[in-house]
């Protein structure tokens, strides 16, 4: 079937507008006002049913296409301001070319799909450490910081088993009211398949043997999991060693040696009714693992032979119902003389849920943690510009005081491994999530 532009529209697409005067600007160059299909083409044109061409031409003489047609009528139909009469007549013009309408549909289904598959989650949070550091003469070393913090996490579908995931994170520090540091953190690629998932690029280091007790970071390389009830992970690539806690010894070792490790690891991560645990062995090598066994003090010419960190770790939990869980952990790096043993153990009581405003929970944990092996840890009281290198008791509580508004305040007091001096640490917490 073919047809002239203006004999299919002023015959099927006026829906009513040809009776009407339309007393707007010209649309197009080759339609001038005294031509019969004027008021019809201009209606047409300021509903969105046509667009001409780029050059502000019309050219209704022009033959079209049933595909043209078919868009010209999906426009039409999106039309909610018709008659009867017009709406019948769309109608029997829908059918006519249903077999265009939907590839159309199709197309159109496709990119709003595509669109949708792009999803996205964030965070503000704003963090407060307050510090307190016995001195060698008896004195208390005071330090506080806080932070202000924007995160985005997108997530894009690629097909029904790959995604592209990535982590977006501005951190400002409020008391110097200075501008925002803006990072990318994280971009991987995700392949999930039965019983087998891939990771690659920038991706998440988290040490789930431990629930963390050593590694909440990233590292860029990749992961492979496999397994159901059992799962094994196998990961390779590079580790930056500055974000490595900033009372770590690590952290200290960083301006003397390469910023980032060649890193591989294995772990071992199962459930059994209300049982889990696992196990972990993790090798990496950096110029800086020369120096780990450094206390702030003492680095200073120190000299050691090896250039590696070989940490082996194991943890294990059980639940005792729907609030109480109990976990606890140890960990050890085989290459430090000093400071290579880290362990935790953690006592929960219900827990607060974001999407559930009233919610809440609280905990008590002692950790030693040897900052030769905990580099990067998870605790909130021991990143940043918290302790480390220290034993003692933490106690915690979180509370949902509105739907997806969090408030957490944590409390941390022992002694440094080095000298047996007081560690003392209150950290506070509100995220705001989306």
């Amino acid at each position: 079937m073919k047809k002239t532009l203006v004999s299919a529209l002023t015959t099927a697409l006026v829906v009513g507008a040809a009776s009407t005067t339309f007393a707007a600007a010209n649309p197009f160059s080759d339609v001038p006002a005294d031509h019969w299909a004027y008021d019809a083409v201009t209606q047409l044109a300021a509903d969105g049913v046509i667009e001409g061409y780029g050059d502000t031409t019309f050219r209704g003489q022009q033959n079209i296409t049933r595909y043209e047609m078919a868009q010209m009528i999906a426009k039409a139909m999106a039309r909610t301001d018709v008659s009867a009469s017009d709406k019948a007549l769309i109608d029997k013009l829908a059918a006519e070319f249903s077999d265009e309408l939907n590839n159309l549909g199709v197309r159109v289904s496709n990119l709003e799909r595509n669109a949708d598959n792009v999803k996205w989650n964030g965070q503000a949070r704003y963090r407060y450490w307050s510090q307190r550091y016995e001195q060698k003469d008896g004195s208390t070393k005071k330090q506080n910081n806080d932070q202000l913090n924007f995160r985005l996490e997108p997530s894009a579908e690629v097909n029904q088993n790959w995604h592209v995931n990535a982590r977006i994170d501005a951190l400002t520090d409020p008391s110097k009211d200075t501008d925002a540091t803006v990072k990318l953190a994280r971009v991987w690629a995700q392949g999930d398949y039965k019983n087998f998932q891939v990771k690659l690029g920038k991706l998440p280091f988290f040490s789930t043997e431990t629930a963390g007790m050593l590694f909440d970071d990233q590292f860029s390389g990749a992961q492979v999991t496999f397994g159901k009830n059992l799962k094994a992970t196998l990961e390779a690539g590079r580790w930056n060693l500055n974000s490595a806690n900033k009372q770590s010894n690590l952290n200290h070792a960083t301006s003397l040696g390469d910023n980032a490790a060649n890193y591989q690891g294995i772990a071992l991560n199962g459930t059994a009714g209300k049982f889990y645990g696992g196990a972990a062995y993790r090798h990496f090598q950096s110029d800086c693992f020369k120096h780990v066994n450094e206390v702030e003090e003492s680095y200073k010419g120190y000299k050691a032979n090896t250039d590696e960190a070989n940490i082996w770790s194991v943890g294990a939990g059980y639940t005792f119902d729907k609030n109480w869980n109990l976990y606890g952990a140890y960990a050890k790096n085989e290459k430090a003389d000093r400071f290579g043993t880290a362990h935790n153990i953690q006592l929960n009581y219900k827990g607060a849920q974001k999407a559930n405003k009233g919610s809440w929970g609280a905990y008590t944990a002692y950790r030693y943690m040897g900052g030769n092996v905990a580099f990067a840890p998870t605790y909130e009281t021991f990143i940043s510009n918290g302790v480390n290198n220290v034993k003692g008791w933490e106690v915690g509580t979180e509370y949902v005081p509105f739907t997806n508004v969090t408030a957490a305040a944590y409390y941390f007091n022992g002694k440094q491994l080095a000298n047996d001096r007081d560690a003392e640490l209150l950290f506070g917490r509100v995220n705001f999530w989306f």
